[in-house]
């Protein structure tokens, strides 16, 4: 049996644990709140595949040469350097906004976020950018017309509609 002091001693030098997890109420208000601020892009795919009003406007607050390049189905183009001056004659208050930027290494989408909100709009950031909307597989819209991409197997399960998470 290990001695408390031991299993302190020991936690201190574990990588994981040596923060200790938070409490369960604490996590669910985090993990409550980030869903709050964040889309997937399996499901921003899904709700714009359905056919019908998704409830919210994507907009890709990438430069020109970027939405030439490639960019989701049906988004609205407002770089983020141009919210300030066009978002109000782009977008209806009314609506949420899901913002992308080309990456999970980019904070673009998070920076377009924050000048919506400071505007008023209601908005979450698309996790993964424009960069996991092609390796899972999602069609997209090019100068060169409709694209598509073989899925990724280390972002989506070949041959599925969805992760299953």
């Amino acid at each position: 049996m290990t001695s408390p002091l031991a299993a302190a001693r020991s936690l201190t030098d574990h990588p994981v644990l040596r923060v200790p997890p938070a409490p369960a109420a604490e996590a669910a208000a985090y993990f409550g709140a980030s869903l709050a601020f964040h889309a997937d892009v399996s499901d921003v795919a899904a709700a714009l595949a359905a056919g019908d009003d998704p409830g919210f406007v994507v907009v890709d607050s990438r430069s020109t040469a970027a939405w030439d390049q490639g960019r989701v189905p049906g988004a609205v183009h407002l770089p983020t350097a141009l919210i300030s001056r066009q978002a109000a004659a782009l977008l209806d208050p009314a609506v949420p906004v899901v913002t992308y930027c080309w990456g999970p290494g980019c904070n673009g989408a998070a920076r377009a976020a924050l000048a919506l909100a400071e505007q008023g709009y209601r908005v979450k950031e698309m996790l993964g950018g424009f960069e996991y909307w092609v390796r899972e597989g999602f069609a997209f819209e090019s100068r060169h017309g409709r694209e598509r991409r073989t899925a990724d197997p280390l972002t989506a399960p070949p041959g599925a509609d969805d992760c299953g998470c």
